[in-house]
Parts: structure tokens; C-alpha cells; sequence
């Protein structure tokens, strides 16, 4: 039996909450810790730019609450893109990194999630594929100074889709402070990938894993990587976890759900079934989640 920690998603609970209703709802609902969200957006890109009392504010919540947040979530790089064709995007999806990297410092997390995007809005070539790598290196070294892990997302898009490119970037760049954060959804969901020897072979480059469900990608379907009922899609999760527990996976979990949008009682409701539906599994497979 393994012991994990077991966090959910910002999106997948209420949105109008204060953070420390938030983290009290975290707690209360049956999870260690709080995956926080830097996506596209206007309000959360702000977040990079928080004022000392802000984030003195923030930690002081989190360890009233007793509170952790694992990882942050960098989507915003969507937006601003590290293969971008215009160099001020570049510049800007680089400047992004080293503020999330000092936002991690001052709030004690210890781990970005990058989606693994050269670009996203933009059409993809070659140099955007070298753009990606040249400014991937200067973030995995800006984050390396102040020993901040970077993890790539397995994602929806083809450019980077399992862990073996994931481990050809950490060649390139050859630093331990670029590691994989691999999404089951997004993994199982690509025919060409077999995800049990996936797994297997890239294990040690596991920092955390997000349990999502999702439907495959065919001739005739992009497939589908979000709002996917767990349990109602093409993850094999018994046989998946199984397999984790007999490599020692000892890394975290995160639930990733976007239910925060549906109403407050439907979010808590629907966290709620999702989170019985992992007790059922950890239990079958030999998981111990981590005490509150």
C-alpha cells in the first residue's frame, strides 16, 4: 500500500467564495491540498502581480486554515505562448515564468505546472518548436535558482501528448528541475500512446498526476479532454492505479473538474462524487490517502 496526497482543482469548487472559505471548504470536503490556477485570463494573470500584503495575506490564510498548495497551474501560457512567432510575446510568456517562480517562493509552493503548448492560438512549424525550446531552457533555469520545479502537462494537443516527449524536452534542456506532470485523461485519450508502459518507463519523471477522464481521439473525433463524468469515459483508473501502487508512485493527486462554474451546491455536490468515487478506487487498489 502506498500513501498519497490527494488535492482538487480551483475550478472544479464555488467561485465566489473568500480563500478562506475555499481552504476551509478543501479540508471539509476530504483533500490535503489546493491546486491554484494562473490561466488566461485577465484575473488570474493578475495574480502574478500581487502586492507583498496580498500574498502575506494569502500565506497567512493558508496556514491559518492549515492549508497547502501543491502546484500552480501556469495555463496562461496559452495566451502567451513560449513558441510565439512575436518576440513581445515571447518576452512577456517568459517574464510570466519568473513571476510565477517568485509567487511560489513567497506562498511556499513547490511546483509549476507548464502546459505543454509551443503554441497555442498560433499556427505550429518548426520554429515555433525551437522557439519553445530556446525559452523552456530559460525558464527551467530561472525556476532552477530559486528551486522551483517546472512539470510538464501531458495535454490535448499532439505537440507534447505523452511522457516520452515530455522526457526528450528534459534531455534538451538537462536540468532536474524539469519533470512531468502527466493528466491520465489526456495520456489514455491518444491511440498511438500505450500508458501502462508510458508509466513504466518514465516513472522517475513523475512529480504529480491529475486524474481526469476523457474520450478518445479517432478517425472521426477529435475526442473529448474536458466534462467527461469520471467513470463514463476511456481511462482504465483500477488498472492504472494498480500499476502506480506497484511502482511506488509516491508523488501527489489532483482531481481536475470544472464544476466550479455550475452553482455552489451543484460544485460541492458533483467534488463530493467525485471524491467517492477515488475512495472506492484507493481502497480497491491499495492507496491510503494521506491524514487531513
Amino acid at each position: 500500500m502506498t500513501v498519497n496526497s490527494l488535492g482538487i482543482y480551483e475550478k472544479a469548487l464555488p467561485q465566489d467564495l473568500t480563500w478562506q472559505e475555499t481552504f476551509e471548504l478543501t479540508h471539509e470536503l476530504g483533500f490535503n491540498f489546493y491546486e491554484f490556477s494562473v490561466d488566461e485570463s485577465d484575473a488570474r494573470l493578475a495574480r502574478l502581480d500581487w502586492s507583498h500584503e496580498e500574498r502575506s495575506h494569502m500565506r497567512d490564510l493558508m496556514w491559518q486554515t492549515g492549508m497547502r498548495i501543491n502546484n500552480l497551474m501556469l495555463s496562461g501560457h496559452r495566451r502567451f505562448p513560449l513558441g510565439s512567432k512575436d518576440p513581445a510575446v515571447r518576452q512577456k510568456s517568459v517574464q510570466m515564468l519568473a513571476k510565477a517562480v517568485d509567487l511560489c517562493v513567497d506562498l511556499g509552493i513547490h511546483n509549476i505546472q507548464m502546459a505543454g503548448y509551443d503554441v497555442y492560438y498560433e499556427d505550429k512549424s518548426a520554429l515555433s518548436r525551437e522557439l519553445y525550446v530556446e525559452n523552456l531552457t530559460k525558464c527551467v533555469h530561472l525556476a532552477a535558482k530559486k528551486n522551483v520545479m517546472l512539470s510538464i502537462e501531458t495535454m490535448d494537443d499532439p505537440f507534447i501528448n505523452n511522457l516520452a516527449k515530455i522526457s526528450h524536452y528534459h534531455d534538451l534542456v538537462k536540468s532536474p528541475w524539469l519533470q512531468a506532470y502527466p493528466d491520465l485523461g489526456n495520456l489514455s485519450a491518444w491511440p498511438e500512446n500505450d500508458v501502462p508502459a508510458e508509466l513504466e518507463n518514465y516513472i522517475d519523471t513523475i512529480c504529480a498526476i491529475h486524474l481526469k477522464d476523457s474520450k478518445p481521439v479517432t478517425a472521426t473525433s477529435k475526442g473529448q479532454f474536458k466534462n467527461v463524468p469520471f467513470g463514463q469515459g476511456c481511462v482504465d483508473f483500477a488498472g492504472l492505479l494498480r500499476l502506480l501502487v506497484r511502482l511506488n508512485y509516491s508523488g501527489s493527486f489532483t482531481i481536475e473538474m470544472w464544476s466550479g462554474d455550475n452553482g455552489d451546491e451543484q460544485a460541492v455536490e458533483e467534488v463530493k462524487a467525485a471524491k467517492a468515487f477515488f475512495d472506492r478506487l484507493f481502497a480497491q487498489v491499495g492507496i491510503k490517502q494521506e491524514a487531513i
